[in-house]
């Protein structure tokens, strides 16, 4: 049964969709089987997963206008899935991969629902789906509102993304305390929460102080791998392909990181594989 993780932060421009497609990429290349669920209403996830807004229906239609059709009917494989694994065999006994469920604009029309109504939706609508995968994705929205709260309702776990600064550092707190305030005034919990911090530059006086500073204050909540300011990204994300795919050595350096993330927060165990 997969693990569905809710990808937040409070902050804008931290790198939150570039964590989720690094992660996604990370457990193709390991052998998993993976569905990204794009609930941001800008839909860079999608982009960056090279689905365009034809394919499948969008994820505010299968929220909004429930049909005979679900996830299984509408997810659609992304490019990277002909790319196969550099990895052991899914748990699910199917191919490896990266499937989505595209965002769009669309979903906007939730925050304006009561919580009532929209908490348990996606929750619901992934019920049919666990089994299918090793690993369920959730690409939150920037910002806390009845999106966010749908996929954190619906999560086994909420990483929230940061950078080294102290913005950043305010913002990780925001996100905490929203998760806390959450669990107090819903039926929900947040089982696991976990702060990854991104785009740390080696050798920077600042980005040493604020990623200490962040591990003082939150303790083991932060993963104990840092991911790294890499200019190549854009160039792999601009291409919609996957970082442990690319061509050239200089990607390498953060495909690792990815994978020393995806190993530390999701042991074998928790993503259905039986460790050999």
């Amino acid at each position: 049964m997969a693990s569905i993780v809710s990808i937040s932060s409070l902050k804008g421009g931290v790198g939150k969709t570039s964590v989720t497609l690094g992660l996604a990429s990370a457990a193709q290349a390991s052998g998993f089987r993976v569905l990204v669920v794009d609930l941001d209403p800008h839909g860079d996830a999608s982009t960056g997963l090279g689905v365009s807004s034809q394919q499948g229906r969008d994820i505010a239609s299968l929220l909004l206008e429930p049909r005979e059709t679900g996830i299984d009917d509408e997810r659609v494989a992304c490019s990277w899935v002909s790319l196969g694994s550099l990895g052991n065999a899914s748990s699910t006994g199917l191919d490896a991969g990266v499937w989505v469920v595209r965002g769009s604009a669309r979903s906007t029309a939730l925050e304006s629902l009561d919580s009532q109504v929209t908490l348990p939706l996606l929750s619901n609508l992934l019920v049919g789906v666990r089994d299918s995968f090793d690993l369920i994705l959730i690409d939150c929205p920037p910002t806390l509102g009845r999106l966010t709260e749908m996929a954190w309702a619906a999560s086994d776990r909420v990483i929230s993304v940061a950078e080294p600064s102290l913005f950043s550092v305010a913002g990780s707190e925001r996100t905490l305390r929203a998760i806390a305030r959450f669990e107090a005034n819903t039926e929900y919990a947040v089982n696991s929460a976990s702060i990854v911090v991104n785009k740390v530059r080696d050798s920077d006086p600042e980005h040493d102080y604020r990623t200490e500073e962040m591990r003082t204050l939150f303790g083991d909540l932060v993963a104990s791998t840092t991911l790294p300011d890499a200019p190549i990204l854009q160039r792999i994300q601009g291409s919609a392909y996957p970082v442990h795919y690319w061509p050239e050595a200089e990607a390498q350096p953060l495909a690792s990181a990815f994978t020393h993330l995806l190993q530390g927060l999701f042991p074998q165990q928790t993503l259905g594989i039986t460790a050999e």
